[in-house]
């Protein structure tokens, strides 16, 4: 039997701590899905849903964008998207007498973790203007409130559309399509704060901005290097490919300022001698200090030029552009600067040197821990230098791999989400649908914050996610979200976001990824795009968790018909009945969906073109892949101070927490600790299991306190520290963002501590 919700918030005062593990998965981790299931969903629910994730007539998993081989296991999920699956097909629901039970102001006192328990939302509500809490709405009244507001503005510009990456191709396609009639590019999304940076930097480098590898690649290749990444918690299912690159020769580097037990030892549930035993994964794990990884690879960079026979001449002469002027400044790389940047020994970089040396096919793959610091886009930069050198890129076995942390994440953008859209894109949308895109830039997620703080953007509308939670700066976050007119959120669940609003509010209940989505044209099903460029279908088989909920594309249809009105000519309503119309209109604007209707109706899906994978094309200004030469950067660390990243614990996805346990680093219990080297705590004068309050410390000379964290001593490379987000999401400034992208510096947060007790 499903279990009933946390009455109360569990106190989370005493945080306990035990050793750290050194191997990820295995019969542990089997059994906390399951029992999370069961909570959520009952036995037979948990049988029903769970066997049908990732499968090809099957749903996407609503948790990470990791694709899926040809070949499927039965259970092909890892422990946290059965949390994420649990937590969506959940038996729990919030009716409107929870609401009236619960006025906003206490809502604003409860956890993450409580708010998440209470289960699916049942009804649209709404908060009037001088409201306390929420109540029922219609949809119809719901709808018209929004149009009333947006009709209300002086400028198209003043309105906010946030997409959250779980958004499916159709809604996401739909969403753009409707700001833009509307009159704006104001389409901030998810991406802005995690791998805007990537697509910055290989956009400029390779000419498109995802990733040149595929599944197979990862099994043929030579040597994979995971920087700034951890896999056993964040993409689970990449630890399988890992192995099995492993037992076909390959060998591992992993380059992060804490040991992660995934990397160390993975305990592969579905064979019986993974389970017991399990296979090491890392060959070299190079604990580098907070945000020296450019430095790392400059390095690197000059010590294969040095090596006589090391550089692909033929393809660098073929297939490059900016050679010389890198190969110069990377001559200049220095090692005691390096060392510095770094805090890695002499040795364990021409160790790294050797490996690299010995390998045909290297891949790299990172996540934030390369794409949240100011210099990011340099950085990510650097690793291409790395692969083009030796000819790393479009053959098999070697690439470029920024993992997604979201499942759509990256298919959102390809529909079009993107407030700096390429002209191409919306000069096809226009010739599609005879209407006139605005040409000028709109607001990414740092911006818009400053448009609500500053008066400039007056309604926020949300397309999943948690926009408060996930976002910087909270206390400034929170007050511009408060200067709104009308905040709207397309939600699943009950979330942080809900209870900071603006003079009036919406919450709008919608379907998930497990619920069958049935319109007047029938049975329906959406589509997502995975880390790797596969699209494929996915298609929900539970009962929705009440008649009342609409689906994202019937929202956003039914949106823009009542905003728009008659004039617009574009078939919202035929959108809203077949998804396939949808995809046919897709089929006509975004490059490599020709045909998609028929394409995705493949088992499995397809790929889409990518020509420096393919044909080693790159589309660039120069039309070949690009060398840079951006001066090395590494954060400065004042005396007495920490240098801070922000990170998830093994309960939680991204905003979503799921429990207060952290298995894997031995925290148990609560979520407000700060994990410090020994050697630096004994510096600072920090006891192991002392409290204080963490305090960040930036040019504007403004202090942003989070009160109450336990010390924990643990292995962190010297003068970092570590502590879980959304918490800490108060100390990063909002004008803390990295150059070029604009993503927030959530992994260089310079520290103090205060308040010792």
């Amino acid at each position: 039997m499903a279990t009933k919700p946390p009455a109360g918030d569990p106190v989370q005062d005493a945080p306990q701590v035990e050793p750290a593990r050194h191997a990820a998965a295995g019969l542990p981790a089997v059994a906390h899905s399951l029992r999370i299931a069961q909570q959520q969903m009952g036995v037979r629910r948990t049988a029903q849903t769970l066997l049908k994730v990732n499968q090809k007539n099957g749903f996407d998993c609503p948790g990470c964008a990791w694709p899926e081989g040809d070949k499927r296991h039965t259970a092909e999920f890892c422990e946290n998207g059965a949390k994420a699956v649990a937590e969506e097909a959940t038996l729990r629901r919030v009716t409107p007498d929870f609401f009236a039970a619960h006025p906003v102001a206490d809502l604003a006192t409860r956890s993450g973790y409580w708010l998440g328990q209470q289960g699916r939302i049942t009804q649209p509500v709404y908060l009037p203007e001088g409201a306390d809490r929420y109540q029922a709405v219609t949809w119809e009244r719901a709808f018209d409130i929004i149009a009333e507001e947006l009709g209300a503005l002086a400028s198209p510009d003043e309105a906010l559309f946030y997409t959250s990456g779980r958004t499916s191709n159709e809604a996401a396609f739909l969403l753009q399509l409707f700001a833009r009639e509307f009159g704006t590019n104001n389409l901030p999304d998810c991406s802005n704060m995690c791998h805007e940076s990537s697509g910055s930097a290989l956009t400029e480098t390779i000419g498109i901005g995802k990733g040149s590898v595929s599944l197979e690649d990862l099994h043929h290749a030579d040597l994979i290097i995971v920087a700034g990444q951890n896999p056993g918690t964040n993409h689970p299912r990449m630890l399988s490919a890992l192995e099995k690159a492993k037992s076909a020769g390959a060998r591992i580097i992993s380059v992060n300022p804490l040991p992660e037990a995934g990397l160390e030892r993975f305990k592969n549930p579905q064979t019986p001698l993974g389970m017991i035993r399990g296979a090491a994964l890392n060959d070299l794990f190079l604990q580098i200090r907070i945000g020296g990884d450019q430095a790392l690879f400059r390095l690197l960079n000059k010590l294969i030029l040095q090596t006589e026979g090391a550089v692909d001449e033929t393809f660098v002469a073929e297939h490059t552009h900016g050679y010389e002027a890198f190969a110069a400044a990377a001559t200049e790389a220095d090692w005691d600067e390096t060392l510095a940047a770094t805090g890695l020994d002499r040795s364990a970089i021409e160790e790294a040197l050797a490996m690299v040396l010995a390998s045909e096919r290297t891949i790299v793959c990172w996540a934030m821990g390369l794409t949240q610091h100011k210099h990011s886009v340099p950085t990510i930069r650097e690793v291409v230098n790395f692969l083009l050198l030796r000819g790393n890129i479009g053959r098999t076995g070697a690439g470029v791999c920024p993992v997604r942390g979201h499942s759509n994440v990256q298919g959102d953008r390809t529909m079009g989400i993107f407030e700096r859209p390429a002209p191409a894109f919306l000069d096809a949308l226009d010739k599609e649908f005879g209407i006139t895109s605005p040409r000028h830039h709109g607001y990414d997620v740092v911006r818009s914050i400053e448009a609500l703080r500053d008066g400039h953007a007056k309604v926020f509308f949300a397309m999943g996610g948690n926009f408060v939670a996930a976002s910087p700066d909270t206390d400034v976050t929170e007050a511009a979200m408060r200067n709104a007119r009308l905040t709207v959120h397309v939600s699943t669940k009950v979330n942080r976001s809900h209870a900071v609003t603006g003079t009036r509010a919406l919450i709008l209940p919608t379907l998930g990824r497990t619920d069958k989505d049935v319109q007047a044209g029938g049975k329906q099903f959406v589509t997502v795009e995975d880390s790797m460029s596969m699209v494929h279908a996915s298609r929900g088989n539970l009962t929705p968790a009440s008649p009342h909920l609409l689906s994202e594309p019937a929202i956003v249809a039914r949106l823009a018909r009542a905003v728009l009105g008659p004039a617009s000519t574009t078939p919202w309503e035929e959108f809203e009945k077949d998804y396939g119309t949808i995809r046919d209109r897709i089929s006509r604007v975004v490059p490599g969906f020709e045909n998609f209707n028929a394409r995705v109706a493949h088992p499995g899906g397809f790929s889409l073109p990518h020509g420096p994978r393919d044909s080693r094309r790159f589309p660039t200004a120069t039309g070949r892949a690009n060398f840079t030469a951006a001066p090395v950067e590494f954060p400065e660390l004042p005396e007495g101070r920490l240098l801070l990243q922000t990170l998830r614990s093994h309960d939680q996805y991204n905003t979503t927490i799921y429990g207060l346990d952290d298995r894997y680093r031995g925290i148990k219990g609560g979520r407000r600790v700060v994990l410090v080297n020994p050697d630096d705590a004994a510096a600072l004068g920090l006891a192991d299991g002392a409290y204080a309050d963490l305090v960040s410390e930036w040019k504007d000379g403004t202090e942003r306190r989070a009160p109450g964290f336990r010390v924990v001593h643990y292995p962190t490379a010297r003068g970092c520290a570590a502590a879980y987000y959304p918490e800490t999401n108060v100390l990063v400034p909002l004008g803390s963002t990295a150059d070029t992208s604009n993503t927030p510096a959530s992994k260089s947060v310079v520290i103090r501590f205060e308040n010792v007790r």
